[in-house]
């Protein structure tokens, strides 16, 4: 029972008051959160120089931050479902109201649709947990023995939300055109902080049904393993260096799932780490792109080489971005 809690909690859960708490995980995610802020408005000068909605812009980033603070100090499974979904409405406004190219309508679309389909099974999934444990705070959950068919289904129903959000192969293909056409600041929020609340959801409700997750947790991790060579072998014929972010972080994001569905603590240790150092390098990663992208007005690797013989320094912070 104490392994299910910590699994389910996380090590060092400290109650707040009432239903809000915070564990070691949701306080790493929060500063997170806050440094992906700093990041965003430091890189939006522009949108200040150019007086181009600053306001508005502000308001937006403002309330993103205070709904994912109140997410991840959240210790009901609705509230935090809640404040999950309405996280989609500024960054679809960030998409849509800054991004580059007119395709940009049809990439918020994409994310809008691919995502809000997946949660209507993780809101059924809530309801029947309620119906058997009642209760929806993590902290007093116990595992649901559901085995064969049904277990797999409300796994299935649980679980897909986070994993379209995270996001698995074969539901990825909202994430590279959300990327490209999203402005710089919707690109390093949704690789900084959205992609990992789907890791952060299934940190949460993973071990609810344990029968049925060793069940399929073979066959989750060599879909994994087949996405990440599939996606790299991708990433090797790419030329837009944007798109190459968003690729690889599809890849990377892979290993999180590996690390959840072995239903093992050093699985849950090593997703932590990664997605911790996955949200601070993808986030510089993105911004260096804008910053070649402003200077050269390409995003090409072939355009934009010979960079070291300008800027070594700044080549220098590159390189560690990338090895980190």
């Amino acid at each position: 029972m104490m392994l299910v809690r910590e699994l389910f909690c996380g090590p060092g859960l400290k109650i707040l008051y009432g239903l809000s708490g915070i564990d070691t995980l949701s306080l790493r995610l929060l500063i997170l959160r806050f440094w992906v802020s700093i990041i965003i408005i430091i890189r939006r000068r522009n949108i200040f120089n150019n007086n181009n909605r600053r306001n508005i812009f502000l308001l937006i980033i403002f309330v993103l931050a205070l709904r994912l603070f109140f997410r991840f100090f959240s210790l009901n499974l609705i509230i935090f479902y809640f404040f999950f979904e309405f996280s989609l409405i500024p960054t679809l406004l960030l998409i849509i109201g800054w991004g580059y190219q007119p395709e940009r309508i049809q990439a918020g679309v994409y994310f809008l649709f691919y995502t809000l389909r997946a949660s209507l099974p993780l809101l059924l999934g809530l309801f029947h947990v309620y119906s058997e444990l009642k209760t929806l705070v993590f902290f007093f959950f116990d595992p649901i023995f559901l085995s064969g068919l049904t277990g797999r289904i409300f796994l299935f129903c649980i679980t897909m939300a986070f994993l379209v959000k995270m996001p698995l192969f074969i539901f990825h293909l909202w994430l590279p055109k959300a990327h490209v056409e999203a402005p710089v600041s919707g690109s390093i929020i949704l690789a900084g902080v959205l992609l990992k609340l789907g890791g952060f959801g299934l940190y949460r409700v993973i071990a609810l049904v344990p029968m049925a997750l060793l069940k399929i947790s073979s066959y989750i991790v060599g879909l994994c393993l087949v996405r990440i060579i599939y996606v790299g072998l991708m990433c090797c014929r790419l030329n837009d260096l944007k798109a190459l972010v968003a690729y690889s972080s599809v890849a990377h994001m892979a290993l999180v799932v590996c690390g959840l569905y072995t239903y093992y603590i050093w699985g849950f240790t090593g997703c932590l780490a990664i997605i911790v150092s996955h949200g601070i390098s993808s986030s510089g990663l993105f911004c260096i792109v804008n910053i070649f992208y402003e200077r050269s007005h390409s995003r090409r690797i072939y355009l934009n080489k010979g960079l070291i013989l300008i800027s070594s320094v700044f080549t220098l912070m590159f390189f560690f971005i990338v090895c980190f």
